[in-house]
C-alpha cells in the first residue's frame, strides 16, 4: 500500500465509478480495478459494494476513507513542510454556504495568485459543512456562526456581518400580512433557518407550513411567484427589491444579525494552499465590495 493506492481508493469512493476515476487521474480503467483489488486484499477486507448504483463504500470502507484522508493530508503538509516556496500546490476543497457575497473576491485573487492549486468549491448548509470539515472531507468551509459551529477542533475566522430579511411579494406591506403563507428555505442546518424559527419561537408563531426547496435562485423564483416567503440575506436580494418584485420586512436586531465565519481544522501545521488562502480572506475582509460582486453574490 502507497500514497497513490489512497488516493486513487478516496478518488473511487468521490466518483463511486471506476471509469470516471480513470478519466479523473488519467490511468486505464483496469489498472484503477487491479489497484482497489491489491488494497482490499493488503488489508484483507471488503472496500466497496459493486452494484447498479456504482461503487459504494462498505462499513470497512468507510472506516478506511477517514484514515486515508488524513494521511493524504499529513503527506501533503510535509512536502509543503519540507518546500519553503510560496507558491503552493496541491488541492485545496472548500465549501460555502448559499450566499457570501465576498466569496467571488475571494476566489479571484486566490485562483489569480496561487496558479498551481486545484481549487474545488462545493455548497451545503452550516452544520453540514461544519461536519465534513471536522471529519477531514473539506479543508474549510464559509458558514453562519451559531452555536453549532464551535468545536474543540476548529478555528474561525469572522469574514463579514450581515442582515436577514423576511421577503414576500410586494403586495403585501406588514409582516402580519405575510406570516400565515408558507416558509421557503433550506434545509436543517442552515442558519438562517435556525434563526428564523428563534423570532418564530419567540413571537410563538407556528408557521402553517414549510418548504425546502434547497438553492436560493428557486427560494427567490419561488417568492415573486407568490409562493410563500423566506429568511434571506439582505446583500443578495437588494437588488430585487430596488426593482419592485419583492418586499423585505425587518425583524428585531438581535434575530436578523448574523456573522458568515470560515472554519478549519485547528491543527498544529496548516497546509501551505490552506495557509494562503486563509491570509486572502483576510485580506479581501478589508476591501469594498464593487456593485458586480454584490449583484452576483449568489452562488450557482
Amino acid at each position: 500500500m502507497n500514497l497513490r493506492d489512497l488516493e486513487i481508493f478516496v478518488t473511487v469512493a468521490e466518483e463511486k465509478s471506476i471509469s470516471k476515476t480513470a478519466e479523473k487521474l488519467n490511468y486505464v480503467q483496469s489498472n484503477i480495478s487491479s489497484r482497489i483489488q491489491k488494497l482490499e486484499k493488503t488489508l484483507a477486507a471488503k472496500l466497496f459494494h459493486r452494484n447498479k448504483n456504482g461503487m459504494i463504500l462498505t462499513s470497512e470502507g468507510k472506516i478506511l476513507i477517514d484514515y486515508a484522508n488524513k494521511i493524504l493530508t499529513i503527506s501533503q503538509e510535509m512536502k509543503d513542510v519540507l518546500n519553503e516556496s510560496e507558491n503552493p500546490q496541491g488541492k485545496l476543497d472548500i465549501a460555502t454556504v448559499e450566499t457570501v457575497i465576498k466569496l467571488p473576491l475571494i476566489l479571484s485573487k486566490y485562483n489569480k495568485n496561487f496558479k498551481g492549486v486545484d481549487l474545488t468549491l462545493s455548497t451545503g448548509v452550516t452544520t453540514e459543512l461544519r461536519n465534513k470539515v471536522i471529519n477531514y472531507e473539506l479543508d474549510g468551509a464559509f458558514v453562519t456562526k451559531n452555536i453549532n459551529t464551535s468545536h474543540k477542533h476548529l478555528n474561525e475566522i469572522e469574514v463579514f456581518n450581515e442582515r436577514l430579511v423576511l421577503i414576500s411579494d410586494p403586495k403585501f406591506k406588514k409582516i402580519s400580512d405575510i406570516i400565515h403563507l408558507p416558509i421557503l428555505g433550506f434545509s436543517d442546518g442552515c442558519g438562517y433557518r435556525l434563526k428564523l424559527n428563534e423570532w418564530l419561537n419567540h413571537e410563538r408563531i407556528k408557521p402553517s407550513k414549510v418548504m425546502e426547496l434547497g438553492t436560493l435562485e428557486t427560494t427567490l423564483g419561488s417568492v415573486i411567484s407568490g409562493l410563500g416567503i423566506a429568511y434571506v440575506p439582505y446583500s443578495a436580494v437588494e437588488h430585487y427589491e430596488a426593482s419592485g418584485l419583492i418586499k423585505c420586512h425587518d425583524l428585531p436586531k438581535e434575530f436578523s444579525e448574523i456573522k458568515t465565519i470560515f472554519i478549519y481544522r485547528r491543527e498544529n501545521k496548516q497546509s501551505l494552499a490552506l495557509k494562503k488562502f486563509i491570509e486572502t480572506i483576510e485580506k479581501a475582509k478589508h476591501e469594498a465590495i464593487s456593485p458586480f460582486y454584490r449583484f452576483k453574490g449568489v452562488i450557482s
